[in-house]
Parts: structure tokens; sequence; C-alpha cells
């Protein structure tokens, strides 16, 4: 038998899990991790160049990153963990309109380039290769998918444990959740020191402003709920061992 205590605390857990899992796949999905506000164009300015550059030009900062970069600097861009956007005009070459309507466009990252290297310096003048930057952002790419991983065996383990009617994989659940939450901590970390090392090598023009987008905002929620989730289903398996190993005891005796 399973006290109502134990099994209130699987149940909290489970839906903390699920929620968890939900907001962490909504935000490595899309493409708000952090944002750009730009200035409006100046009269002149061809925006359909910009458009085409930036969906033509490939993800090399070998050899030229200021037309991917000056792009999402200059033309409200996003960027995500598989995406970057920019917001161009509908129907207009020229920036001349004082309002025009504006669509998004937005370009995905091939599994290629999420491990290309990363330079010091960009654009044409790029120096050697900066390590740090490279693993941060390999890192960040890997550990979301660590930590969808470690939850969806962690269910997996539930899931037989129910089966066998037995409490004690719970503590093994509970350690995959924590471990999860740690993954999906390490991913907001690395992807705003990897942003902020960009900005210190190549730094957005004047009047440009850069902030965290609701996607990292997710992702960050995620943790203190998997963490929750792991207090509780590690307080479930270990209160019901004491109770377990004191029933037995008490029988024995």
């Amino acid at each position: 038998m399973v006290d109502n205590r134990y099994a209130t605390a699987l149940v909290i857990g489970s839906v903390l899990s699920l929620l968890a899992t939900v907001y962490l796949s909504v935000a490595v999905g899309t493409q708000h991790w952090f944002q750009y506000s730009s200035p409006p164009a100046k009269q002149g300015v061809n925006v359909s160049v910009l458009k085409e550059d930036f969906v033509n030009c490939e993800f090399d900062e070998k050899t030229w990153s200021e037309k991917t970069y000056g792009s999402l600097f200059r033309l409200n861009g996003t960027l995500g963990l598989w995406w970057r956007c920019i917001q161009v005009p509908t129907k207009s070459h020229w920036y001349k309109e004082p309002d025009p309507k504006m669509e998004t466009t937005c370009m995905s990252f091939t599994l290629h380039e999420q491990f290309i290297p990363k330079y010091k310096h960009l654009g044409m003048n790029y120096s050697e290769e900066n390590l740090l930057r490279t693993y941060l952002w390999r890192c960040q790419f890997l550990l979301p998918l660590v930590s969808l991983a470690l939850v969806f065996l962690s269910g997996l383990v539930g899931v037989c444990a129910c089966l066998c009617r037995s409490f004690t994989p719970t503590f093994c659940v509970g350690v995959f959740h924590f471990l999860a939450g740690l993954c999906s901590l390490s991913t907001v970390c690395c992807f705003r020191a990897g942003v902020d090392l960009l900005h210190h090598y190549y730094k957005p023009p004047q009047g440009v402003e850069g902030s965290m987008g609701w996607s990292l905002y997710l992702a960050l929620i995620s943790f203190p709920l998997q963490m929750m989730a792991a207090a509780l289903f590690l307080w479930a398996a270990k209160s019901h061992r004491k109770s377990y190993t004191r029933m037995t005891a008490y029988r024995v005796a």
C-alpha cells in the first residue's frame, strides 16, 4: 500500500514534470531567445538587399558574418537555438513608408552550422578560433536535448515502476529530473554567455538595443519546475523506504 502523502507527491511531481517538458520544448522550437530593437531604417536603405544577404549568406563566421549579424541588428532580428529571424516590410523594396506592414523571415540553423567554430574577430578580419564561444554554442544546442531525453527516460522508469508495483525506481526518477533541471539551467547560462561574448567581439550599431525574449524565460521557468518535481520524487522515495523499513521491523518484532 502507498500512503496518500506519497501518492499526492507523485501526482504533483508528474504534473510539474509535464509542465517543465512543455515549456522547454516550446522554448527550444521558438526563436525568441534574444531579440534586437532596431531604430527605423534611414531613407534610401535597400531592405531587400539586406534580406537577400540574410537569406542567402551562409552562417559561417570564417568567411563573412557581417551580412548575417548586420541584418539581425538592423532589422529587429531575433535569435534562438535553432532559428534566426528578421522583420522586413511586406511589399516595399525601399524603406520609405513611415509605418509599413512588417513580415518575419526566418532561417534555421543546420546541424552543420550548430557545430562550426566561432572566431574572436568576426567578418573578414577574423583571427584565431574562440574555443569558449565554440563550446558554449554547442552546449546550448545539446543540453536541452539531453534534458528532454532525461525526462523521457524518467517517464519510462516511472511506467516500469507502476507495472512492477514497486516504489524503489522513484529515486531514479528524482535523480533524472534533478539532472534535467541542471541541463535546462546550463542551457540558459550558455546561451546568455555566448550572446555577451558575441557582442564583445561584434558590437551592435548605435541605437540598437538587445533584450532577452520570452523563449529564454520559458526555458528558465522549466528549471525550478524540474527541481521541484525532483524534490518531490526523492522525498517520496526516501520517506516510503523509511516507512517500509520500520513496518518490516515492527512485524518481525
